[in-house]
């Protein structure tokens, strides 16, 4: 696989910026990516939405005093707006000139996990998933503080519910086992104390504040250290810790290059990213200036992001449903907004097991026989002359190839941009797909080259990356 093709479905979701990394060079292209601003004004679908304690009380209440009808209105819309939510984001994904800033947002998502269905607030996940965005190339520890005061996760983890009478112990324990130090580099009593300190934090206007009566204003011990410990203390002294940056930098090699990042690697970047005051920026150019010299294609499966994406960019597919792509993300278990629990998506094996292989080669089929993905039939497609009464949306689809080339020429150009390897049996299976007495001028040339593809996206190798 051309290194190009390589690392624009590592920083982006389709392949489709590979061009642009071989004319401005792979360095610009972290730059320009950098670079990048993002619309800040609220979504239109959310301009109903309550926003302030005061509006959400008020809603709440209309709520139970509605009728049956009334409200299942209400919750007809909540959802409709969740879904909104999706299709917004997905728009981003599919129109970004440099993706890498939704990209690392996405990482951060399914870090910082607070789901849609358990915060049950549409606005508040969007000001959590706006979060993430601003700060995607930010500081590790100031985006962890402005997290844990933000009323997705303070709902999500069930802080609220967290009193210095009645101590919840969610909040703090996932701050430490799964957002910073990771399980080993604490102790239980760190949890109960940390709980104590964060007790009282509760839901606020723009973000979550204190609640007077509720915190808890005693002396807390907390990794050795004695304070009354508030929110912003608690994180500034795990950060203080020698092994705070090495579960997200493990995390960072996973989510881009590789399924199964060495130790080594992991210290290594863990150790530049400490010096570096836990500023994202430079340790994810470190990061991938310094493998992107290595040899280490197929290290990596695709999340079905990039399947879904790569494929429809290679088919030219035009005016993409946001709808059906998440409903395709939701299959796979790539479900935005709600993710299986706080732990997040699991990637590496988790996105190829045999349903999940016999889903994709499905929509390879559907798409590379000019037709969109479809709830009804998508988990079965019709066998070649059965009869079905379903009909399938239509879409144009093409292949782009040289049309001066021969049959080996298209082959080795497909197998170049798409497959990080090619053994001699594949070779010979491609060949017999796309015979020697292939001519690419001819009238139905197109179809015969979207039959090679449709065979390379269902062999094992074009699952990697």
């Amino acid at each position: 696989m051309n290194k190009s093709n390589l690392w624009s479905l590592r920083l982006g979701f389709s392949g489709k910026q590979a061009q642009l990394i071989e004319e401005i060079g792979f360095e610009k292209f972290l730059n320009q990516s950098y670079a990048t601003t993002f619309d800040k004004a609220l979504p239109n679908f959310l301009d109903d939405e309550p926003k302030t304690i005061a509006e959400l009380r008020e809603y709440r209440q209309s709520i139970k005093n509605a009728t049956a009808d009334d409200q299942k209105k209400v919750i007809k819309k909540q959802i409709k707006n969740a879904t909104e939510l999706k299709k917004w984001w997905i728009d981003k994904f599919l129109t970004e000139k440099y993706p890498l800033r939704e990209k690392m947002t996405c990482f951060w998502h399914n870090h910082f996990v607070a789901t849609s269905q358990k915060v049950r607030s549409t606005y508040w996940v969007y000001q959590h998933n706006m979060i993430l965005r601003e700060n995607a190339f930010g500081n590790f520890k100031e985006l962890t503080k402005q997290i844990v005061k933000s009323n997705a996760m303070v709902r999500y983890l069930d802080n609220v519910d967290n009193r210095k009478d009645k101590i919840n112990e969610n909040l703090s324990r996932e701050l430490l086992e799964l957002f910073t130090i990771g399980i080993g580099n604490y102790t239980e009593n760190d949890i109960k104390e940390g709980a104590k300190a964060l007790a009282g934090l509760n839901l606020g206007e723009e973000s979550a504040v204190y609640r007077r009566l509720l915190e808890d204003n005693s002396t807390k011990t907390y990794f050795g250290k004695q304070g009354n410990f508030k929110a912003d203390d608690l994180v500034d002294i795990i950060f203080e810790q020698k092994n705070t940056p090495y579960l997200i930098t493990r995390k960072i090699l996973k989510w881009f290059i590789y399924d199964n990042p060495s130790e080594d690697l992991v210290i290594y970047y863990g150790d530049y990213f400490r010096k570096m005051n836990f500023e994202i920026k430079p340790l994810l150019t470190k990061i991938f200036t310094e493998e992107y010299a290595k040899e280490n294609s197929g290290s990596k499966i695709k999340d079905p992001l990039t399947y879904l994406f790569q494929l429809s960019d290679e088919l030219n597919v035009a005016n993409s449903n946001p709808n059906l792509i998440a409903f395709f993300l939701k299959q796979q278990g790539m479900d935005l907004f709600n993710q299986p629990n706080v732990k997040g998506w699991d990637g590496g094996n988790s996105w190829l097991t045999s349903q999940i292989y016999l889903q994709r080669n499905n929509a390879s089929d559907l798409l590379c026989n000019g037709r969109n993905i479809s709830r009804k039939v998508f988990e079965k497609i019709p066998e070649e002359g059965e009869e079905t009464e379903i009909k399938l949306e239509k879409i144009n689809v093409k292949i782009d190839f040289d049309k001066n080339g021969n049959n080996k020429k298209i082959i080795a150009e497909l197998s170049n941009r798409l497959l990080f390897k090619v053994d001699e049996t594949m070779q010979k299976d491609m060949e017999n797909v796309l015979k020697y007495d292939f001519d690419p001028k001819s009238e139905n040339a197109n179809y015969a080259v979207l039959r090679l593809f449709n065979y390379i996206t269902k062999t094992p190798e074009y699952q990697l990356i």
